[in-house]
């Protein structure tokens, strides 16, 4: 399978077998330049303008934005509620972690997951292979807590994702506070990684930065 970063919190995952499973969207006014794609399944964590403009996407596609289980052309998805904040999303409301099986991995996208995740949470989640997840703070978890998750769910491959850079035109927490706090990771040098169950083990490192375009 592949994934490709476009930038802060979205992710185009393909199948081995070309399904494109595009991953919260985000509009003009984020910084970043929009992607252009078509996709079969687009999944929002939250109806937030930077994670839900679904209106750039190509084609007809299946949107998922709610919490349960859901299946489209040999995807399975889960969708598990968290929220945005520390308050019970009484300051930012609602969010998503979707999981999605793709050639036999277990991929999960955090969304913009603003606190630590409950034992009932870890549960629901359950197995992770590759796990997608905020690291800039401010708005959602930071580093402290990114790497409590990521400990805690255990995943073979960590991509971090919702921190500054300099085309985002508002501020979050720099990447190299992460890295600082989990140990390091290796800057692939490029928008786009690929592996599957076999070579998910063998790459440089379990933490990788993709650039964005």
């Amino acid at each position: 399978m592949k994934i490709k970063w476009f930038g802060h919190s979205c992710f185009l995952l393909t199948s081995d077998n070309g399904v494109n499973i595009l991953i919260d969207p985000f509009d003009v006014s984020v910084g970043y330049k929009l992607p252009e794609v078509a996709a079969d399944i687009v999944s929002t964590s939250h109806e937030h303008f930077d994670h839900n403009n679904t209106e750039i996407v190509q084609g007809d596609f299946y949107h998922v934005n709610k919490t349960g289980t859901f299946s489209h052309k040999g995807i399975e998805m889960k969708g598990v509620a968290t929220y945005h904040d520390e308050v019970n999303g009484e300051e930012r409301g609602h969010n998503i972690i979707y999981k999605y099986i793709i050639d036999g991995l277990h991929i999960c996208h955090c969304g913009d997951l603003g606190h630590t995740l409950s034992e009932e949470q870890i549960k629901q989640i359950g197995h992770v292979d590759t796990l997608l997840i905020p690291v800039g703070g401010i708005a959602t978890i930071g580093p402290e807590q990114a790497v409590d998750t990521i400990k805690r769910l255990k995943p073979s491959l960590v991509i971090p994702m919702h921190f500054h850079t300099d085309v985002l035109n508002f501020t979050l927490g720099k990447l190299e506070h992460f890295l600082e706090k989990i140990g390091g990771g290796h800057h692939l040098g490029k928008q786009e990684i690929e592996f599957d169950k076999n070579t998910l083990s063998n790459l440089p490192s379990n933490v990788m930065v993709l650039n964005y375009e």
